[in-house]
């Protein structure tokens, strides 16, 4: 009998526990949650005004984009704080701490995407106002799809949703092929003319850089596939 109220005891105030701690869970996932939401609008915008800077030999807007690139920076520890303080305060368990671990993993994804951006913008101060090689074609059509790829994934963490998370990875699949379209174009210039070297190995770096924004692209994808079944492993279209 007195077992069984210890029992009866212990049941309810795991209950009261739970109860009394959820909203609390709650609350600082929702912070996370718009922080994560935050830096990757960041990151997009980061992506696009180093792409439009290319187009317009723009400079001054590629300085910007680097010197922008300290709040993706500080946004990407914060959340990984957040989530450390999370984990600290809720212990949460199960479907709750995926989610946790998926922000994390998600805040560096963002942040290293933001670099990229960078990277891109650098070139472009590195080119300064030397006309382009070529009218820019493929370059944008990779920046269209890799700045879908993250919205997307953004979306699926919100909603939870593998489906749509793998939905986005496909998509990856036409990047790489931009980006081998790319790298054959400008090699054919260079082996006719070897003074369009310098200018196509800028533009062979710029396509690099956003063939590997995709595949973080489909690495914030994987996470969000993780948070929402517990699947955790290299993602391909094909699998």
């Amino acid at each position: 009998m007195q077992s069984a109220t210890i029992h009866a005891l212990h049941f309810a105030l795991c209950t009261f526990m739970n109860t009394s701690t959820r909203p609390g869970f709650d609350r600082e996932i929702n912070i996370i949650r718009g922080d994560i939401l935050r830096l990757g609008s960041l990151v997009e915008d980061q992506i696009r005004r180093a792409v439009q800077a290319l187009k317009d030999r723009d400079v001054s807007l590629a300085q910007i984009v680097i010197d922008t690139d300290d709040r993706a920076d500080e946004l990407r520890y914060k959340i990984e704080n957040e989530c450390l303080v999370c984990i600290a305060r809720q212990q949460p368990a199960a479907s709750d701490l995926r989610v946790i671990v998926a922000s994390m993993h998600m805040g560096v994804e963002l942040e290293r995407m933001a670099d990229h951006a960078a990277g891109i913008a650098s070139i472009v101060v590195r080119m300064g106002g030397e006309p382009l090689l070529k009218p820019l074609v493929d370059i944008p059509r990779m920046t269209d799809i890799v700045c879908e790829m993250t919205h997307t994934a953004l979306d699926a963490f919100v909603k939870l949703d593998a489906d749509m998370a793998r939905a986005a990875v496909v998509q990856d699949e036409e990047v790489d092929l931009l980006n081998t379209q790319i790298l054959r174009e400008l090699l054919t210039y260079m082996m006719g003319d070897a003074s369009t070297i310098p200018r196509a190995t800028y533009l062979l770096w710029i396509a690099h850089n956003l063939e590997r924004i995709g595949d973080r692209a489909t690495n914030l994808c994987e996470r969000v596939i993780f948070a929402a079944t517990g699947e955790l492993k290299d993602y391909t279209p094909n699998q």
